[in-house]
Order: structure tokens, then sequence, then C-alpha cells
């Protein structure tokens, strides 16, 4: 499975280069980062040109988490990527095209944004570049820890930029997220930029600020074991307007890829293993969770080649053949066999076919319906049309519950977990039919929600604490960098122990070889640098 590594790396870079032309307005982006020095329109040259560099930013922001989401996804056994991360051994290259493309590409043009658009008063770019801003650094403090920032993005002035403190960078993120807010308030109309120069919400101004208050409200739930007072009194203060915070699926903040082949601008995940060669094996642990948990997601979120294939290419299981976390040997002949992604969030195939281990007691993983024959999927299978979900109404809910139950926010905990699970629930059914799909019914989705509130009913403080992250973890799906987030910080739900550790647990990620090879500040120390990054908690992670 390693060798697959640097093609998909390479596959990866041809994915951002397609994927810029899911809109028009994205003539090149050479041509983007001369905006500056066209001047020569009357027209508002500078204006047009925040036009293409907007969601420039925001493609690339996507198109660069490729290796960081499939990486995450591994350690939290979501999926398994690559045979070392799965067993906690990682590399100086493991997310060198994510740190390196996040520095020199959508860093870059949000300031770029930022500056220009503050310089033209066009505060609608310039709150949704801070806005972005705020997701992406805080994201890579998340998984790096310390990092370049403050005198990051300054271009030939300063090559080799200083490692900060991930606690002092949080502190400006928040006051920087308050500044945004404070600009799209100065924009007096209902857009903040044109429909076509934002792919997440369309330029829609209460969209971002649900957004921007949503992410507040992770980041101080994100610091509550460090400063608990202070997350209690900004928590408090953001749900006493719930509003203000994403309040339904609509207004979720999600990356939607395209269909497209020529270009192909599909889900990354979906042109990984919608081919012969596959790169992915799907987390034998993971599936276990769903199936045993009688929960209906499974035949969304994994598609079945084969009906009895099993583990170690077995031929008597029921067709869920993933790979055990830890497990270090070689993959044997089963790109035909293996288990691979489904409908939701890649963009693959439903899976309606007969379940053969089912039983009477499952009530809401059933056979009922199920006459579909399975196959090897092929690239024309699905749509490929998948989705990123960064933030979603689902996460704002298990996000709420979470800090009831630890800081005492005074929210209803049973109440939000609640709808946390019916949000996911109803976003993963609403996706799938609009995809190729079956909807889950309403029966099902209330049947499923009330039988996880009797297990909420009867269980202590730490049982429910241990619900909420659990279905939090089956709704990140998708999204490894938020359940890598989350089980730092709460050390739920339970991960399977791997078969054959490389290493512990790692507390932050490795950084970019090579930032380590040319920043001159980190050089000298840049195997005592990267040895603790395995093994040194975030700043939050107390």
């Amino acid at each position: 499975m390693e060798s697959t590594l640097n093609s998909n790396i390479l596959m990866k870079y041809t994915y951002k280069r397609s994927i810029l032309l899911l809109t028009v307005l994205l003539l090149s982006v050479s041509s983007c980062k001369k905006f500056v020095d066209i001047n020569a329109d009357p027209n508002n040259p500078t204006s047009a040109q925040l036009n293409l560099l907007l969601p420039s930013t925001q493609i690339s922001m996507v198109g660069n988490m490729y290796q960081l989401n499939s990486g995450t996804s591994t350690i939290m056994q979501q999926a398994v990527f690559s045979t070392n991360q799965s067993r906690y051994q990682q590399s100086g290259t493991d997310y060198n095209n994510s740190w390196d493309g996040f520095y020199s590409q959508t860093l870059n043009d949000l300031e770029s944004i930022i500056a220009t658009g503050t310089a033209q008063q066009s505060w609608g770019y310039v709150a949704i570049a801070k806005f972005e801003k705020v997701y992406l650094y805080s994201l890579m403090v998340d998984m790096w820890g310390d990092i370049p920032y403050s005198d990051a993005e300054q271009g030939q002035v300063n090559t080799s930029p200083p490692l900060e403190k991930g606690a002092a960078i949080y502190d400006k993120l928040l006051i920087l997220l308050d500044a945004g807010i404070a600009d799209a308030a100065k924009v007096n109309t209902t857009t903040l930029v044109p429909a076509t120069a934002d792919v997440f919400y369309g330029g829609t101004k209460t969209s971002w600020v649900a957004m921007a208050n949503s992410l507040k409200l992770k980041l101080y739930n994100q610091i509550r074991l460090v400063d608990p007072a202070r997350s209690v009194t900004a928590i408090k203060a953001l749900i006493a307007s719930p509003a203000t915070l994403i309040s339904s699926n609509t207004l979720d903040f999600t990356f939607k890829f395209g269909s497209s082949q020529n270009p192909n601008n599909r889900h990354p995940w979906h042109r990984a293993d919608y081919q012969a060669g596959k790169t992915f094996y799907q987390s034998q642990s993971w599936m276990d969770l769903l199936l045993n948990g009688d929960d209906p997601r499974l035949r969304y979120f994994i598609y079945r080649q084969n009906a009895t294939a099993g583990l170690n290419n077995s031929t008597n299981s029921n067709g869920y053949y993933g790979r055990n976390p830890g497990d270090g040997t070689a993959a044997p002949a089963d790109q035909s066999r293996r288990s691979t992604f489904g409908i939701y969030p890649a963009g693959g195939l439903y899976d309606n076919a007969p379940i053969n281990s089912l039983t009477a007691a499952n009530l809401y993983l059933i056979n009922t319906g199920a006459t579909s024959t399975l196959k090897v999927v092929a690239v024309t299978d699905g749509t490929g049309a998948g989705v990123m979900p960064l933030i979603t109404y689902a996460m704002v809910k298990f996000t709420r519950a979470e800090a009831a139950l630890t800081l005492a926010t005074g929210d209803d905990a049973r109440q939000s977990f609640s709808d946390g699970v019916t949000a996911n629930l109803n976003s993963v059914s609403t996706y799938a039919a609009a995809n190729g799909g079956v909807a889950l019914s309403a029966t099902a989705i209330t049947g499923f929600v009330n039988r996880l509130l009797v297990q909420y009913d009867a269980a202590n403080a730490g049982g429910k604490l241990n619900l909420v992250m659990s279905q939090k973890y089956i709704a990140d799906y998708g999204n490894g960098m938020e359940a890598y987030n989350d089980y730092r910080r709460t050390n739920l739900p339970v991960l399977r122990t791997l078969l054959s550790p490389l290493n512990g647990f790692p507390k932050r990620l490795y950084y970019s070889q090579t930032e380590l090879s040319a920043n001159t500040t980190l050089v000298a120390n840049s195997s005592s640098i990267q040895v603790a990054q395995q093994i040194t908690p975030v700043f939050w992670n107390k």
C-alpha cells in the first residue's frame, strides 16, 4: 500500500489543478498571483481580481487537505491510507503537500485579499478572507502545534519565519475572528461578495456570520481544558443567541466537489479508489462499529465490492472486508474484493445489496428493500460529487452537548445530543437521495435517535459524554482532522488496539520536511523538533 502513496501525491497535485476549473472565474492561478500589478483597467480591476482570488483560496484550501484528511482519518481508524500511519509511524513527507500548499497558496492569497480589500474598503472580501484565515490557521495549530504565524506570508522579507506558540496564535485568531465579524457588519447588503466569487455560501452574509460564530464556539470548546472559565463565558454568550450559529443543515460549512471527469473535479477519495488500483483500505474497526451498532449509515459510508469477502481476504464473511488498525502485513491481491468508499462523503455508490449477517435484532440496518447486486467499482460508478464537511450543524450540536456536560454551560445536553444525531442522519440521507442513493425514512431516523436517547438517559455522566463523542466521531466522517481533535481532547471514543504499532499515538503531526530543511530557524534542531512532535501535546490537550 505504501507504494501507492507517491502516485497519489501526484494525483493530488493534478486534482488541485483540475478543480480550479470548477468555476469559470478562475482563469489561472498565475493571473491571480498578479492581481496587485494590474492597474491599467479603469473599471475597478482590483475588485475583479478579488472575484477570482477568493474562490481560488477556497478551492486550494480544500484541495490541499487531501494528505492531511486522509492521514488523520487513518490515525482515527476511519480509513487506512498508509500502513505506517495506521501503525502510528510518521515521516516528514506525510503532510508535505498540505503544509506547503497551505502556506504557499491558500494563506498567501488570503493575505493578499485582506491587504488589498482593506485598501479598497471591500469589506465583504476582507471578512470572508479573515474567516478562512482563522479556520485554516486554527486547524494548523490543532494539527502541528507551534507554527509560523506573525512572520509568515512575508515573501522575500522573511523566508524563514520562526515557530510561534499555538496558544498565542489562538488568542490572535479569536481577535481576528471578531474583526472579521465587524467587517461583515460594514456591508449594508445581504451578500458580502457576488455569488460567483464564493464557492461555500454564494456570498450570503448571514451564512458567513453563522460560520464565524460556530468557529468561535469550536475554538472556545477546544481550549476548555486549559482555560475553562474563559470557555464558559464565551460559550454561554454564543448559545444565548443560537440563531447566529449554524442552525440547520443548509448552513453547513461544507465544500461540494464536482462530478466532471474531464477536467476531474471529483472527491479525492473517489478518485483514489474508484479505479482498478486502489489507494485505501477501509478500516475494519470502523465498519465493525457501524455494523455492531445497527447503524443505517453503514450502507452510505461503505460500499462492498463482494458479498462474502472478509478480513484477511476470506470468502465466507459478509463483504465488509477491510484492514485492522496497525496491521503491517503485505496486501494480498484483493483490489476487486476489499470494501471501498460509499456514496457519502466520497460520491461513490450506495450499497443496497443484502447483508448476509443481519439478524432479527437489526432494526435500522436491515435488508428490507435491499435488492441490488454488488459490483467491482469503476471510475464511471457514482457521481464523485462528494462533500468535505468542515463545520456542520451536527458538529455544532455535539459541541454544545460536550460543553454542557463538561463546563456546565446551562445548555440542554440531551437535546443537543439528539439534534446532532438527527442532523447527521438527515444530512447523509438528503445527500444520498440527491445523488443516486436511497433516503432514510423519517421513522427510521426517529427510531434510531430514540434508541440512543434511551441509552443516554440510563448512562452516568461519563457514559453520556461517551455517547456524545462516539456519535460525533461517526458524524465527523469525511473530516479526519475534526475526529483527531476530538479524540485528543476527550480520549473518546475508545479506539481499537493496534495489531502491530510502531510508535505511540501521535500527539501532533510531523512537520513538512521541506520546511525543516529550508527554514534556517529550524534546520539545526530539525531532528529533535520532529521527534518531539510525536509525544508533545498541543497546548489545549492538557
